[in-house]
């Protein structure tokens, strides 16, 4: 796993915790199905906040260079879809 930064980011404090988040939150978006964040929430025990935190990662190429699909449904409420980088795409953001 990538390194995680931030203003307040300590490596042997916090690394542990969100990467383990990190995990979660991927395992339940990688079958690539639309969620809102409470749904994710209630799949992983994570905070919302956190949860879009991670969701924001998965895009950036040191976690994945993931795409997620953020889509308005109504009164506020959006949704989210992963759709995973294959490996072979990952090495060419690389080169």
């Amino acid at each position: 796993m990538t390194e995680f930064n931030g203003s307040d980011y300590q490596s042997e404090r916090d690394r542990p915790r969100l990467t383990s988040q990190h995990e979660r939150v991927f395992e339940v978006m990688k079958d690539s199905f639309p969620r809102t964040l409470g749904q994710i929430a209630s799949s992983t025990g994570d905070p919302e906040s956190s949860i879009s935190a991670q969701l924001r990662h998965m895009r950036k190429p040191r976690f994945g260079g993931h795409t997620v699909v953020k889509e308005h449904v109504g009164s506020g409420l959006y949704t989210y879809r992963l759709i995973q980088r294959m490996p072979d795409q990952q090495l060419a953001m690389e080169l």
